[in-house]
């Protein structure tokens, strides 16, 4: 703002102003363009930044085909399906899609050094068979009932589960992830509080001499994903709870309002508006020394007498007042 002034009146004036507008149910006059949002999911990372990250999961798609195929020596293809982010709340005490009974998700979380994992990798108990029934060369198996690994089982999945840890690390250096555990669990890896905000990428895993796609997860705080967009995700600096009702007020106050002048008004029949001709003069219901009514949204927020000012119409505030009435 260019001028000078006490902003806690500015503010009082600017709630009294809102509250006097109000919103008047039904009125159509003012067509506003939405988009939708989600509150369920949060918004971390905005467009361009999922832009940056959809890259950054092709590189680590095509880093875990490549270490898929030299460990079975087979070609593989991977494809990352989705990338979103979710509320960690949204996977307490979640179940696998479809399961009633039998060992849930196999999990290795990964961290960056510290003792506090910062995400996992998710694979499907039915995912986990058919993985490792391959690599045993069970070309037998019906790959689809669930039931629980042998520690032999146990021992290949978690060597396929480091392998994808280490493709999200070669997919970008700033990734520096290294498995934190040394098993798989059937629990999740995280203290999860729910508030936690998660991008979690989906890819499917096909071999040359299988039909069908074996999907598994990623799961990753965001604020660790931050660095692979080459910025901050969320700002770090502290803003003051007066600084941030200030830049809103601003930021109100710079918003266009249309206001209408309304000389006076008097009701007429269709006939007489019909009949109404050039050369008819029509009289109001205000005298020519009462004052013109300002409308802002319906409502009367101001009135004036007439004016002129570089050769157009003005009007010349003489009462400003907010009420809810």
């Amino acid at each position: 703002m260019t001028q000078t002034r006490d902003n806690n009146p500015g503010r009082m004036k600017l709630q009294q102003l809102l509250a006097a507008i109000g919103s008047k149910a039904g009125d159509d006059s003012m067509q506003i363009e939405s988009v939708e949002y989600d509150w369920h999911q949060p918004h971390f990372f905005n467009n361009q930044q999922m832009k940056k990250l959809a890259v950054f999961t092709s590189k680590m798609a095509a880093l875990i085909a490549q270490k898929f195929g030299a460990l079975c020596q087979k070609i593989c293809e991977v494809k990352i399906t989705s990338t979103s982010e979710h509320f960690a709340g949204q996977f307490l005490g979640q179940e696998p899609a479809g399961q009633t009974q039998g060992p849930g998700n196999y999990y290795l979380p990964f961290s960056t050094g510290q003792k506090t994992p910062c995400g996992f990798v998710s694979i499907p108990p039915q995912t986990a068979i058919v993985w490792t029934t391959q690599l045993l060369g069970d070309t037998e198996s019906k790959e689809k009932s669930i039931r629980p690994l042998s520690d032999l089982e146990s021992s290949l999945l978690f060597d396929i589960a480091s392998l994808i840890v280490e493709a999200i690390k070669g997919a970008d250096e700033k990734c520096s992830f290294h498995p934190a555990a040394d098993n798989m669990t059937n629990t999740l890896p995280l203290q999860l509080k729910g508030s936690e905000e998660f991008c979690q990428i989906t890819f499917q895993v096909k071999k040359e001499d299988s039909e069908a796609d074996s999907e598994a997860h990623i799961l990753i705080l965001c604020d660790k994903l931050a660095p692979v967009v080459c910025e901050s995700a969320q700002t770090e600096v502290a803003i003051s709870a007066k600084e941030t009702a200030l830049a809103m007020q601003e930021h109100i106050e710079e918003i266009s309002v249309p206001i209408s002048a309304q000389l006076a008004c008097v009701p007429v029949s269709v006939e007489q508006m019909l009949n109404l001709a050039d050369g008819d003069i029509l009289l109001l219901d205000k005298k020519v020394d009462e004052p013109i009514e300002l409308h802002v949204a319906g409502r009367i927020l101001f009135r004036g007498r007439c004016a002129k000012s570089a050769g157009k119409y003005a009007l010349a505030v003489t009462e400003a007042f907010f009420t809810t009435a």
